[in-house]
């Protein structure tokens, strides 16, 4: 398998929640639950925290973890991203692993990580899993995903799809992960303006518009996300439950 990079986009300066990756769970802070979760994947080569901010860098590096610096003024996620992938030259396929997701399973990395790997005309890869729950599929804020008979999205909505109109058929939850051909990355911020994407505010859907194949693993469960502080309770509460913490 092709050399994989996996990096988690950590800054302090979230809207809703600030500071949020050194927010405490237990004795340890977000971010380094997701590094340490994220570190027992099976596929990745080398595992990187992005950060803009020095509190984050320094925690990282004093857990024994692996950090870098990178602008303070980058509008989204992937542009951290890219510009990681723009500094580690010898990994051709890069992940994007989400650094409000201190309980991420490692199998979910390897799987998108592995379907990435295995199809290499499929520019990108991520992560679904059944969405179970049918007053979710209304909610704009879980992203739904159609998936076509090779695995491949089709289209990425906050509303609901399918529409369930004639008949009842499985739906799907997107989760916010994603692989890269690092070539296709770099390039990422070229692609034509997406109306899409702006219709939806789904960055995937610039790719899907421009015509590239996003490859979606489906996973059996995901962790939870942390976006507000009620929502770091949350995942406290089923710490205590795994015994993670006490």
């Amino acid at each position: 398998m092709r050399k994989i990079l996996g990096v988690i986009p950590a800054r302090y300066a979230s809207s809703r929640f600030p500071g949020k990756p050194l927010a405490k769970i237990g004795d340890k802070t977000m971010i380094e639950w997701t590094y340490r979760n994220a570190s027992l994947s099976n596929t990745l080569s080398e595992l990187v925290v992005a950060t803009d901010d020095d509190r984050i860098h320094k925690v990282v590096q004093d857990f024994g973890g692996k950090s870098v610096m990178t602008k303070v003024d980058h509008p989204s996620g992937t542009d951290r991203i890219i510009e990681v992938a723009e500094k580690f030259t010898d990994y051709p396929i890069i992940i994007n692993i989400q650094g409000d997701e201190p309980g991420i399973e490692p199998e979910l990395i390897d799987g998108v990580a592995s379907l990435k790997a295995s199809h290499p005309e499929w520019m990108m890869s991520t992560a679904a899993v059944p969405l179970l729950d049918p007053t979710h599929g209304i909610d704009p804020n879980r992203v739904k995903v159609v998936i076509d008979q090779n695995g491949k999205a089709i289209y990425f909505s906050r509303s609901l799809i399918p529409s369930q109109f004639k008949a009842i058929v499985p739906l799907y939850r997107h989760l916010g992960i994603y692989g890269y051909d690092r070539d296709f990355l770099l390039k990422y911020n070229s692609l034509p303006k997406s109306n899409l994407e702006e219709s939806e505010s789904l960055e995937q859907l610039r790719a899907i518009e421009a015509g590239y194949g996003i490859g979606v693993f489906i996973a059996r469960e995901a962790g939870l996300s942390v976006d507000t502080p009620e929502d770091l309770g949350i995942v406290i509460e089923d710490f205590k439950k795994r015994g993670w913490v006490t």
